[in-house]
């Protein structure tokens, strides 16, 4: 699906981010994997190469501007183009309602989630641009980019963002041939999810009644979507918010 594909993909240390760049690069494509995490880039690069696939690590903080032209820069380098990438780096916070939630929460939140995104983006749609070659851009928002969601305001009103950030620029580059969409997973088995559990117990068994499905979602099943979405075979999709969530937004 990927094959000969020059891919980068933030938030690699684990979760979603380790799922999306096995599989990537089980899928034909070299990929540079991005984390503040070293040693779950090490994991995850170890996982890529046991299972055939190609590619580099480079430790990134993608609130930092200069880090994150420096990640594409070394991308570009390392494989000699750019033809995708999935930004996923995320984190959710702190769990509070909103009137208990902390400034620095909410600047925190949104640095990584939204901002991150920004920079990302910005930087690797300069670099396609640059180079005059067709390109696909994948962001990571949530079901709470899609509607409201208790406890999480920071996270909310940053996954919001990436939704918005996501259809503006898709709108601005399509006719220069560069796709962008973002996946919206609904609750999947990761760190977060473990997170919120630590704080309210029965929330894993709340989620899964509340999705069609019944059931709690994989990191490999948004993978696979965003994989999709970086592939030619998504080649008239852009500007899309894809719900990957069970069925959960689809109704109470």
């Amino acid at each position: 699906m990927l094959q000969g594909k020059r891919i980068l993909i933030t938030g690699a240390g684990g979760g979603i981010g380790q799922a999306a760049a096995v599989l990537a690069a089980a899928e034909g494509a070299q990929v540079m994997i991005a984390d503040v995490n070293k040693a779950g880039l090490e994991e995850t690069l170890e996982t890529m190469k046991a299972a055939g696939g190609n590619g580099q690590m480079r430790v990134t903080n993608v609130t930092s501007e200069s880090d994150v032209e420096g990640l594409v820069a070394d991308t570009i380098a390392a494989f000699d183009g750019l033809d995708g990438a999935y930004n996923n780096a995320g984190i959710e916070g702190d769990w509070a309602k909103t009137a208990e939630s902390s400034l620095d929460n909410f600047n925190r939140v949104v640095s990584v989630n939204q901002t991150g995104v920004f920079l990302c983006m910005r930087a690797e749609i300069q670099a396609m641009l640059k180079a005059g070659t067709p390109g696909a851009i994948v962001n990571t928002a949530s079901i709470a980019g899609l509607a409201g969601a208790q406890y999480m305001p920071a996270y909310v009103a940053s996954k919001h963002g990436v939704v918005g950030l996501t259809a503006s620029a898709a709108m601005e580059y399509a006719r220069k041939g560069i796709r962008i969409n973002c996946v919206c997973p609904g609750p999947i088995e990761t760190r977060m999810l473990s997170s919120l559990a630590s704080n309210h117990p029965r929330a894993g068994d709340a989620l899964s009644a509340s999705t069609a499905m019944k059931r709690l979602g994989q990191p490999v099943e948004i993978a696979q979507a965003a994989c999709w979405l970086l592939s030619d075979r998504a080649s008239y999709v852009t500007g899309v918010a894809l719900p990957v969530d069970g069925g959960m937004i689809a109704g109470p």
